[in-house]
């Protein structure tokens, strides 16, 4: 059976994480996250590629660039979560099994914070655990994969 590969994309203003507002999203790095990633996909058998832009059409493109290179998506939109129609329309395009991540729990926060314009297309949201949101991520989206597939 081939190897399953996640796309783990960070969305915009994500590359300062362990700077900025560290009180709500931790000291965490994204290189730190991304390494505790590969380490996590090592164990479970999956292979993960990531990709941090702060541009919107560089995040709609990378969903685009998922059809035929991955088996599903991990996406934290940050900022884009509550105006991006693109991104959702993306995740609808790809039809890839995708779960949006959040550090800080976002039905805690601002109201405009509350609502997510990308969850209706995804598999699930996870929020508010911080760096760990990611791998609670990639263990869910790992055993649907297996779960998925051909015996």
């Amino acid at each position: 059976m081939p190897t399953r590969r996640v796309f783990v994309i960070h969305g915009c203003n994500l590359d300062l994480l362990g700077q900025r507002e560290p009180e709500i999203y931790g000291r965490a790095t994204l290189d730190d996250i991304n390494r505790d990633l590969r380490a996590l996909a090592a164990e479970l058998g999956v292979e993960v590629d990531f990709m941090q832009s702060n541009h919107e059409g560089d995040l709609i493109d990378a969903i685009h660039n998922c059809r035929g290179s991955a088996d599903a998506i991990i996406i934290n939109p940050a900022g884009f979560t509550h105006t991006s129609v693109g991104i959702l329309d993306a995740i609808k395009a790809v039809g890839l099994p995708t779960v949006e991540v959040h550090l800080s729990n976002i039905h805690a926060r601002e109201e405009f914070r509350r609502h997510s314009v990308i969850a209706p297309a995804t598999i699930g949201q996870i929020s508010g655990f911080g760096a760990d949101s990611y791998l609670l991520a990639l263990r869910a989206l790992a055993a649907r994969l297996a779960a998925e597939a051909p015996q």
